[in-house]
């Protein structure tokens, strides 16, 4: 099956980190035989020009059996224009732009009525998408990116002083690493680390044992997992939740948000769920969680249940659905 990929996000050499859940399906399903053309845009600057350029890679593309676009607007939109049969996957931002940002209710509606199928990557995720987006009511599966157990595997603890905290994600306000940083200090004990980057840093900077270790290619977040005792993600949303899931397959406990994707896929033997919210339960949840075991074989069995394998054979029975009701 010849797949065009379309995507906004995707990672490139200035902007490793950025868009991998979409290279690492990807390429799970060119190991399944599939032949994949990207139209994608693999950096972060440029502003709303760049998507004339992704338009224009999508013009450029030879004509597929079907169309693969990574978010619902603009992805989707300029990959609606391709005459294919179109499987659009939702990630988060994108179904809540809807209603936030004038236009998009009504440029999103128009690219799921075009969809054959939408994925959403949470049963929160479709919910959402449902209630803003009537015509996505039975048209919208749940298939979440998943983890590679390959690459994410379990390693044992690296040396060095505990409890050691892991943060992996961008610096900004839905992450809630401000909040998760003065939990740390109220803690009183052990290390905390950001690995990645963005506008909060400088109201990171400068705390006692919190290091700020900056974007990192995503081969190289394992080692900052191996390198701790817990994963934090007490993100105001989070839509579906990949470094979670990612902690949990190296066998790390998490300490996550409730709101969104999480109450999905952990369970109480994995990881704490707190509200992103309540600076005293995120605090006494830190505290908490470095009673698990590390590594912790529950979290690593809970994460397996999404095995990028899996996933991806989700996702190409639906894009071979689409291509024969095509053909049909």
């Amino acid at each position: 099956m010849k797949i065009l990929l379309v995507s906004q996000m995707y990672p490139g050499s200035a902007d490793p980190d950025l868009g991998v859940f979409v290279a690492q399906m990807e390429r799970a399903l060119r190991d399944r035989g599939h032949e994949i053309e990207l139209a994608v845009l693999d950096r972060r600057g440029g502003g709303k020009r760049r998507y004339l350029e992704l338009r224009r890679r999508v013009r450029r593309a030879g004509r597929p059996d079907v169309v693969w676009a990574h978010f619902l607007v603009p992805s989707g939109l300029i990959a609606a224009g391709v005459d294919a049969p179109l499987v659009v996957t939702a990630h988060g931002r994108d179904v809540r732009n809807i209603g936030a940002i004038p236009g998009v209710a009504a440029l999103t509606r128009r690219v799921v009525r075009r969809a054959s199928t939408v994925i959403a990557v949470s049963d929160y995720l479709r919910r959402e998408l449902e209630l803003k987006i009537a015509d996505a009511r039975g048209k919208t599966e749940v298939v979440d990116s998943g983890v590679d157990l390959a690459r994410f595997r379990v390693l044992p603890r690296a040396n060095g002083e505990g409890p050691a905290f892991v943060c992996v994600g961008s610096l900004t306000e839905r992450k809630n690493v401000v909040r998760l940083a003065d939990a740390f200090a109220r803690l009183g004990k052990g290390s905390l680390t950001f690995v990645g980057d963005g506008p909060l840093r400088a109201r990171l900077e400068g705390r006692d044992n919190v290091t700020l270790a900056g974007r990192v290619p995503h081969d190289e977040v394992l080692r900052f997992l191996a390198a701790a005792d817990v994963v934090c993600a007490p993100s105001l949303l989070e839509p579906f939740g990949q470094s979670i899931l990612e902690a949990m397959a190296s066998g790390r406990t998490v300490v996550a948000t409730r709101v969104g994707g999480p109450p999905e896929f952990v369970p109480p033997e994995a990881g704490i769920l707190v509200d992103p919210l309540d600076d005293e339960e995120l605090a006494r949840a830190l505290d908490a969680a470095t009673a698990f075991p590390v590594p912790n074989d529950a979290a690593r069995a809970a994460a397996a249940e999404h095995d990028l394998s899996l996933q991806a054979e989700r996702v190409e029975q639906i894009l071979l659905r689409a291509s024969r009701d095509r053909r049909a």
